[in-house]
């Protein structure tokens, strides 16, 4: 069976205000940028990276059996005179045209995320959430950005029941023009912490970007707060003064709307007890960690607001599960038994290492078995870099965390501040601390790695696989 038309070549042509070029097909299944992964039947849009320039993948697309692609005016000769294409003055700007088209035509309930942490995450639970009560939609990746969330909105078919989009930024002004393409009829904000201080002045500077989320809702629309967090009075304020009514707030505080009341913690998930907008819920969590929880009440809040089933909700809450990068685990076949991997290698900022730093605390050792932590540079946190690095000390002592390997200059400052029993070993990148850290595992660790994007503690997470190949890790407890 062939996929459903996504778009009409009309309607296509007519969003961008594009003109037409060779034999095109009558509609495409789909919207891609990657000439890589793009799928027979698509639609292959020619953006402008940092780093490349799509035009120069536009006859791999067709080869690949895009059914045309989007270029610019200026670079249309470089291709033969039937190859089929929408010309356009400027791809990204066609795209969030095309995104806006469709976002006029949609009928479904859509929701927005942003955060300074644990924005993916929640997104994929909702995803998970409100997939199991109708046709849903959501951001594929971490597709956040300027280039991102046009392309999720784009793809978005006319006849999803539920639509979520992830939001993100690094500077201030970045929100705004994307939420108001998006315009949600509830918006969720994790937390504000301080990531990105390389270009902000403090947290409240942090918490007034994150609050141009605000601009966007739709009339009548809701926004969902963490009301254990310090900006709850700062983006409450915003919110009103843009006119927003419906706040609802999530956390341990005794006034939350979705209001945790009892946790238990295990190594792979969590068993959670909390009351939502009224309704007491007693629910299983497939992911460890308190803060997955505490999000965990803002996805039940949101799916409330837009009317999903908030039982079901609940249920399907127990099905998600950690990905590759946001501490997806694996089980190391080393000598005399297995060795627990807990990945949480995609990126890190002060509050998600101390988050993640409590899961390994949790996770289970063998007989002989420690808990170790892997770790790198935290990017982006300006002149406070090095008394942000230093001060994990405690997450790592409160975690019992029992051998700690580091690396990149700013880790340094969290290696000297560590007691020599701790130390495992320091070098100045990953590439360097990879065989330290490939020499170390034994039977019965559980061993974590994170660290910013740019610190690329991935290439460790690829070693121990290739070095100690096994498969998805259980936690006996929890089965």
């Amino acid at each position: 069976m062939s996929a459903a038309p996504l778009w009409t070549l009309h309607a296509m042509a007519e969003a961008m205000r594009a003109s037409i070029q060779g034999a095109l097909p009558e509609a495409v299944t789909g919207l891609s940028i990657d000439s890589r992964t793009i799928a027979p039947g698509e639609a292959y849009f020619a953006i402008k990276g940092d780093v490349h320039d799509g035009h120069d993948f536009v006859d791999a697309a067709l080869k690949a059996g895009a059914a045309l692609a989007v270029v610019e005016a200026p670079q249309r000769e470089k291709f033969a005179s039937d190859a089929p294409l929408l010309i356009v003055d400027d791809v990204l700007a066609g795209l969030v045209e095309l995104a806006r088209a469709a976002r006029a035509r949609l009928s479904a309930q859509v929701i927005a995320v942003t955060g300074s942490v644990g924005k993916t995450s929640t997104k994929e639970a909702l995803r998970r959430v409100l997939g199991a009560q109708g046709e849903t939609h959501a951001s594929a990746a971490s597709f956040n950005n300027h280039w991102g969330v046009p392309l999720s909105l784009a793809r978005c078919p006319a006849t999803a029941r539920f639509a979520i989009f992830e939001i993100g930024m690094n500077h201030a002004g970045e929100i705004e023009p994307l939420v108001k393409m998006v315009r949600p009829h509830a918006a969720i904000i994790t937390t504000i912490e301080p990531v990105h201080l390389e270009f902000f002045a403090g947290i409240e500077a942090i918490a007034d970007a994150k609050a141009e989320i605000f601009a966007g809702i739709e009339p009548g629309g809701a926004v969902v707060l963490n009301r254990d967090n310090s900006q709850f009075d700062r983006l409450t304020e915003r919110a009103k003064n843009l006119g927003i009514s419906r706040i609802v707030s999530f956390g341990s505080d005794k006034k939350s709307d979705a209001r945790l009341l009892d946790i238990s913690l295990h190594a792979t998930c969590s068993a959670v007890h909390a009351n939502i907008l009224g309704n007491d819920v007693t629910y299983k969590l497939g992911m460890p960690g308190r803060h997955m929880a505490m999000n965990s009440l803002a996805v039940l809040a949101a799916a409330s607001l837009v009317g999903a089933d908030l039982a079901r909700a609940a249920l399907s809450l127990s099905q998600i599960e950690s990905t590759a990068g946001r501490g997806a685990r694996r089980a190391l076949e080393v000598a005399n038994g297995e060795a627990t991997l807990i990945d949480e290698s995609y990126n890190a900022n002060p509050a998600s290492m101390a988050a993640a730093l409590n899961v390994l605390g949790q996770a289970a050792v063998g007989p002989r078995g420690r808990r170790i932590a892997i770790l790198g540079d935290m990017l982006e946190l300006g002149p406070t870099a090095p008394a942000l690095h230093r001060g994990l000390i405690d997450a790592i002592r409160s975690n019992h965390i029992d051998l700690v390997y580091c690396c990149g200059p700013l880790m340094r400052n969290l290696w000297d501040a560590l007691s020599t029993g701790k130390r495992g070993g320091y070098a100045e990148s990953a590439a360097a601390l990879e065989a330290q850290a490939v020499a170390a595992i034994r039977a019965g660790d559980a061993i974590m790695i994170k660290g910013s994007l740019g610190s690329k503690m991935k290439t460790i997470v690829n070693a121990l696989e290739k070095r100690f190949p096994g498969g998805t890790a259980l936690d006996e407890a929890a089965v």
